[in-house]
C-alpha cells in the first residue's frame, strides 16, 4: 500500500526533483514617506467633522504581518458636536502608498512610546 503519491515538502528525503521548493518571502515595500502620505490623505485617517490640527507622525515600521509598513498618526480632534476631543493616536497600515486601515490605538499599543513629528 502506498503511503502517499505527490511531492514531498522541502525537508523531505527525496531526490530535489520530487521536492515542493520552499517559496522566497515576498520583498519589503520601500518605506513610505508618512508626513507626504497623511497630508495628502487626511480623510482616509479622520472624518471631516473632527477637523485634525497639531497633526503629527511617527517613522513608519516593517508591518511583522505582511510586506506593508505601520505608523502613528496623532492630532488634536473634535467631537462632531465641535467639542474638543483632546490628542487622540490612530495606528494606520499603508501597503503600496496607500492607507489601508486606521485604527485607534490602546493603552498598551506602541504608538504612545513612539517620536512624532509634525506633517
Amino acid at each position: 500500500m502506498l503511503g502517499g503519491c505527490g511531492l514531498a515538502d522541502s525537508h523531505a528525503v527525496w531526490p530535489e526533483a520530487l521536492k515542493v521548493k520552499a517559496s522566497e518571502p515576498a520583498p519589503l515595500e520601500t518605506p513610505p514617506d508618512v508626513k507626504h502620505l497623511v497630508a495628502s490623505k487626511l480623510d482616509s485617517v479622520f472624518t471631516a467633522g473632527s477637523q485634525p490640527t497639531h497633526v503629527r507622525v511617527s517613522a513608519p515600521l516593517h508591518d511583522p504581518q505582511g510586506t506593508g509598513w505601520i505608523a502613528c498618526v496623532r492630532a488634536d480632534l473634535n467631537s462632531v458636536l465641535g467639542k474638543p476631543l483632546g490628542t487622540q493616536t490612530y495606528r494606520v497600515s499603508i501597503s503600496n502608498g496607500i492607507i489601508l486601515d486606521r485604527r485607534l490605538v490602546e493603552a498598551d499599543d506602541n504608538c504612545l512610546t513612539e517620536t512624532y513629528s509634525p506633517i
